[in-house]
């Protein structure tokens, strides 16, 4: 198909998806999304006609999910593009996005809206926007949510939004920190809580993260059960996450050395862990060792003293 040719084709469907049959809407919009799937090209002439966004943002906006999905589905193939993230990463569009993942709707259509953001959010540029926006505080609302099938995507989303500072902020305000740790504390789904981890990581980067983790009851004994779990990722997360509370905290340190278990296990990972896992426990084996040596010290000093 030429570009001509392709260009009619995009006009054509355009005016179809606008008409009040609903299975000539679907019909094109099907074509539309067959046509942006895998053409980068493709992608770009759609994005180039004259009212093509709007059109397709009102049409996603649709009462009949299956519009709706399409309209979305056309949308995410279009953000794709690194040319067009900046130009989709509109208010307007991350403001219907947002309502989109905290509306109790189709599963599908949530898993669509936030790939779509995840997507925009990919562009630097757009995090902070999509952050001013309110994303990050409704995908930490939807995340807390039980049973909430998207949640996959929805962490995702946020995991990419958070390596800006200023959503690392947000999100520790909004609550991140304990909806994460129930997530990774969950035995229904090691990736889930591997990515949980992996955003806690990120949130512990800054000292407002470090410390609502560090606040946060329990969390060394908490970790210390993820260390324990089969989720290679988790580990990795754990121990990353104790490296910089051991670094931030004494108290912490201490939580460690009361846990009998917690040499032994660092011991398993150091032997049986990924390699990026051996490495952070054979730091935090130096670290409790040290810990410990000095608290020795510490007693006999008061020993000699009495």
């Amino acid at each position: 198909m030429s570009t001509i040719q392709l260009r009619e084709t995009i006009l054509e469907c355009l005016e179809e998806a606008q008409s009040d049959l609903n299975e000539k809407k679907q019909k094109s919009l099907q074509t539309l999304a067959t046509i942006t799937k895998v053409s980068p090209q493709n992608r770009n002439l759609l994005a180039q006609t004259n009212g093509a966004i709007s059109a397709l943002l009102q049409l996603s906006k649709s009462s009949f999910p299956n519009i709706q999905m399409l309209a979305l589905s056309i949308l995410f193939n279009l953000s794709l593009n690194p040319n067009l993230k900046r130009s989709l990463g509109d208010m307007e569009i991350i403001f219907y996005l947002n309502s989109v993942i905290l509306s109790p709707g189709s599963t599908e259509t949530s898993k669509l809206a936030a790939s779509l953001l995840c997507s925009l959010a990919m562009l630097d540029k757009n995090k902070a926007k999509i952050g001013v926006a309110g994303t990050v505080e409704a995908l930490v609302k939807a995340i807390s949510r039980p049973k909430n099938p998207a949640v996959h995507h929805l962490l995702s989303t946020l995991a990419e939004l958070v390596q800006f500072h200023g959503n690392c902020t947000v999100a520790v305000q909004s609550g991140a920190v304990p909806v994460l740790i129930q997530v990774a504390e969950s035995t229904k789904g090691e990736d889930l809580a591997g990515t949980s981890l992996a955003i806690l990581g990120l949130l512990a980067r800054f000292d407002e993260g470090l410390t609502s983790l560090r606040k946060t009851d329990e969390i060394v004994r908490k970790l210390l059960e993820v260390l324990k779990g089969r989720c290679m990722l988790s580990k990795e997360g754990a121990a990353e996450i104790l490296l910089r509370l051991f670094d931030d905290s004494e108290g912490c340190l201490r939580d460690a050395l009361r846990l009998p278990e917690f040499s032994s296990v660092l011991a398993d990972i150091s032997v049986r862990g990924s390699g990026k896992a051996r490495e952070k426990a054979g730091l935090l084996m130096k670290k409790i060792m040290e810990a410990s040596f000095n608290s020795s010290l510490d007693e006999d000093s008061l020993f000699l003293q009495w």
